[in-house]
């Protein structure tokens, strides 16, 4: 064994979206860090599908994006098609996704990591941990150094006992090509954490020069594409390379039917549960079986190479069914391939084991975060990264953890998710997860968390800066509807072009922006001395400008019913339960509700109302306890 001498404030094991958040994190609030992987050459590798955001998704990315991450940047660095979904659902739903060029994201994250002060980077594998009295002191490396650190962050993907599936044919791995990580999850449990199995998968890599086009149905990008980080240090996508539509039909459903005698998922060699909303092609065609065909999307993985990725095409099945099967779709007659799709199973840690700061309950500056948590997908995992170094850093500061609740962003929705209620089968955040969608808006992250990441010295001044800028400009331009009126000679013609009732007396352009068929954009062409304000506004704030505007106005009785109904929530919400509750003893509680309390130890009334059991009387006896106290 050799002791390295320099000791680090923060260790973060693993390259992926959650490490690479962390190790940016810690590094960037001036602690000493040290970033492990297993190969430097893959560091964010997009190991599924290339692309970044999508419904929820696209939220948390710009939320990591306002709280001083490095996803956002990069992934508009790297875009090379920008799609705002849902569009024509309310601005709750509007959801922005970015197709990337994946290796251009991976080098750029790279090059991002190996410039910032007070971060090194090592190559080596962690086969296990450096604990005394509770508390991790380092890491012990498959080159056997021994390396000290105040903290440390575990952020493994799907690396830990990784198992790769094709068929019958299996081998150890964390991505194909790519050896697992044996042996970390053992120790782990050897000291008293629970570890168990979920699985994933991902579909074959086609050669793009042997698909037909002309047989598929092509979705472009935005007209007028937007973009993730709210920074100036980016810009909007120029050029935009399209994606497709293909759909599998009866034919392809009989071909890979043929192969589940060999399915390891239906043979009942992988133990695992998938994940529900991205579910495997066998999965799909067993589960909804009435159905004669299925949408996939068809993705390029970037400018300069061919590879294109099957969206919707995800298989464990034997390679021989999986390219008679693709041969079987319109438009992949002749297609070749570069990767079979596979499974892959591997150890998690349920999170009920975890504090919303992210570090674990058994052993103190011990943090885990990403798939080692039970999610899936690359936003989900960086966030989770990006609170843990944050948290990581705070901790061995003796200052207040950074916590963000299920009233203030997607991320507290899914830390919160993932300490109460645990998981079963991978998480992926969906906005039905939130009960204030309407507050948590892609267009207002920003306002909501720059403040308080600056507060804690992440967010940069100029970022701040320029926040408080967009909220004056965004209150001028509410100003300006407000105080802005037309008269029926003015308005009505206009009016009438857009199929909207006429006036019969002079109104204000809020009250016409009301109107479900009119936006901003009309009432601009409208009103001239309103287009002149508008073009006042610096053109790199405009848009964001314009659009909180919009939704402030327009949405403005939802918005303030959903906030009175979130502060009545936040009352109990963060009423604190005293560390040393015996639950157990407290017997006006039901059986089941002592016992997942005692296993979860929630820290506030609003956990615990959370937790699957625990009953609204349950809830009453603890408030009573509380106020006897």
């Amino acid at each position: 064994m050799f002791h390295v001498k320099q000791k680090y404030n923060v260790i973060v094991v693993g390259a992926g979206h959650a490490g690479a958040e962390a190790a940016a994190a810690a590094a960037n609030l001036g602690a000493s860090t040290l970033l492990i992987t297993l190969n430097l050459d893959t560091i964010c590798q997009m190991s599924c599908n290339p692309a970044m955001g999508g419904v929820a998704k696209g939220q948390i990315v710009r939320e990591i994006d306002a709280i001083g991450g490095r996803s956002g940047v990069i992934t508009d660095r790297s875009t090379i098609q920008f799609r705002m979904l849902n569009r024509s659902k309310g601005p709750a739903m509007w959801s922005p996704r970015a197709q990337c060029d994946k290796a251009l994201f991976s080098s750029l994250w790279r090059n991002t990591l190996e410039n910032i002060p007070n971060l090194s980077l090592w190559q080596d594998e962690v086969v296990d941990l450096l604990v005394d009295e509770g508390m991790v002191k380092g890491v012990v490396t498959r080159m056997q150094l021994i390396i000290y650190a105040d903290a440390v962050i575990l952020t493994n993907g799907t690396f830990l006992n990784g198992k790769i599936y094709i068929g019958e044919t299996t081998f150890d791995g964390g991505r194909i090509g790519e050896r697992a990580a044996i042996g970390l999850s053992d120790h782990l449990r050897e000291i008293g954490f629970k570890v168990e199995k979920l699985k994933t998968g991902t579909p074959v890599r086609i050669d793009g020069r042997t698909i037909d086009f002309t047989k598929l149905t092509e979705q472009p990008g935005d007209d007028d594409p937007s973009k993730f980080s709210f920074s100036p240090e980016t810009h909007p996508v120029s050029s935009q390379q399209s994606c497709y539509l293909a759909y599998t039909n009866l034919h392809t459903h009989d071909i890979l039917r043929t192969g589940f005698d060999q399915s390891p998922m239906f043979t009942g060699r992988i133990q695992g549960r998938g994940p529900r909303y991205c579910p495997s092609i066998e999965d799909k065609i067993e589960r909804f079986s009435d159905k004669d065909h299925h949408q996939l999307f068809v993705e390029p993985e970037g400018l300069h190479t061919n590879s294109y990725y099957l969206n919707g095409f995800s298989s464990s099945l034997p390679l021989s069914v999986q390219l008679d099967a693709l041969h079987s779709i319109k438009g992949f007659e002749n297609a070749q391939i570069y990767k079979p799709g596979y499974a892959i199973e591997y150890d998690y840690f349920p999170p009920t084991q975890l504090k919303y700061t992210l570090e674990t309950k058994l052993i103190e500056n011990l943090y885990f975060a990403g798939q080692i948590n039970g999610t899936t997908g690359y936003e989900e995992a960086a966030c989770q990264g990006l609170m843990a170094g944050i948290n990581a850093v705070l901790k061995i500061r003796g200052r207040q953890s950074f916590v963000l609740n299920r009233t203030q962003a997607y991320i507290g929705v899914l830390i919160d998710d993932l300490v109460t209620k645990g998981v079963n089968e991978p998480y992926r955040m969906f906005t039905s997860r939130a009960e204030y969608r309407i507050l948590l808006r892609q267009d207002n992250a920003d306002e909501r968390l720059t403040p308080l990441s600056h507060a804690i010295g992440l967010a940069s001044d100029l970022r701040m800066q320029r926040v408080e800028e967009k909220r004056h400009l965004v209150n001028d331009i509410i100003d300006n509807l407000n105080n802005i009126s037309v008269t029926p000679t003015e308005a009505n013609d206009f009016l009438v072009d857009h199929d909207s009732a006429v006036l019969q007396q002079k109104t204000k352009l809020s009250s016409l922006l009301l109107r479900p068929e009119l936006s901003l954009s009309h009432l601009r062409k409208l009103s001239s001395e309103l287009e002149n304000n508008i073009q006042d506004v610096a053109e790199s704030l405009r848009d964001e400008v314009c659009n909180s505007a919009e939704i402030l106005l327009k949405y403005s009785r939802y918005i303030e019913k959903e906030s009175e109904v979130a502060q009545k929530i936040l009352k109990h919400e963060n009423l604190q339960l005293p560390r040393d509750i015996d639950f157990r003893s407290i017997t006006a509680l039901s059986f089941e509700a002592r016992e997942k309390l005692s296993t979860i130890r929630p820290q506030t009334i609003g956990q615990a109302s959370r937790i699957s059991g625990v009953s609204p009387a349950d809830i009453s006896v603890l408030l009573i306890l509380l106020n006897r106290q």
